[in-house]
């Protein structure tokens, strides 16, 4: 099962029930997932993970890709189970917890309820390793730097990343040397400068 196509019967903050011509599904859901539902009476498209079990088969619904993708990496960990997944996607928003994932901020993750900081630990170190540079980078961006320069400063970060910096190095490089360039400032002189900071 991939999706469900129909009509919002019931919703709470943690589960949904979608009539599909008649039948109803409960699915459970995160938080962030829930704010996106539609009212009750109205249609919704919902992205699905059937979890099978001896004892039961478990649906978790999603109304992004993003958000089922996470659900996925995070239940790939070992001693993270599909309930666990769903509180840490709860627990803090889809551009929070990558940014908590490329900046190794094993503290942020470990006050998610039912997270350990051993957990939070294994979280950074898997995830990093599945989220693509893009989606790390743009947790970095989406975060400690902000503002119009964003777009000229996120490739500078992806440079570095590139370059073998790690990400909250990275992260601190730029923000080092972003009050002394310009939107208009060439991408290899902006590289230039961080890179000399560090000698």
């Amino acid at each position: 099962m991939v999706f469900l196509d129909g009509v919002v019967e019931a919703k709470e903050p943690t589960r949904v029930v979608v009539n599909v011509n008649g039948t109803g599904y409960e699915a459970a859901i995160p938080l962030s997932s829930y704010d996106r539902l539609p009212r009750e009476g109205e249609r919704v498209r919902l992205l699905t993970v059937l979890v099978v079990r001896e004892d039961a088969h478990l649906l978790f619904g999603f109304m992004t890709e993003e958000e089922r993708s996470l659900f996925r990496m995070l239940t790939d960990i070992s001693g993270i189970g599909p309930k666990l997944g769903l509180a840490v996607l709860s627990g803090l928003p889809v551009r929070e917890l990558k940014a908590a994932v490329a900046g190794n901020d094993v503290k942020r993750l470990a006050g998610i309820s039912g997270v350990g900081r051993k957990t939070a630990e294994r979280i950074v170190l898997e995830m990093r390793d599945k989220l693509g540079k893009g989606s790390l980078m743009e947790g970095l961006a989406g975060g400690p730097v902000p503002g119009p320069m964003d777009s000229k400063l996120r490739d500078v970060l992806l440079a570095l990343v590139s370059l073998g910096h790690k990400q909250a190095e990275a992260q601190r490089m730029v923000r080092d040397i972003a009050g002394e360039i310009t939107p208009e400032t060439p991408l290899e002189d902006v590289l230039r400068r961080v890179l000399s900071g560090r000698r």
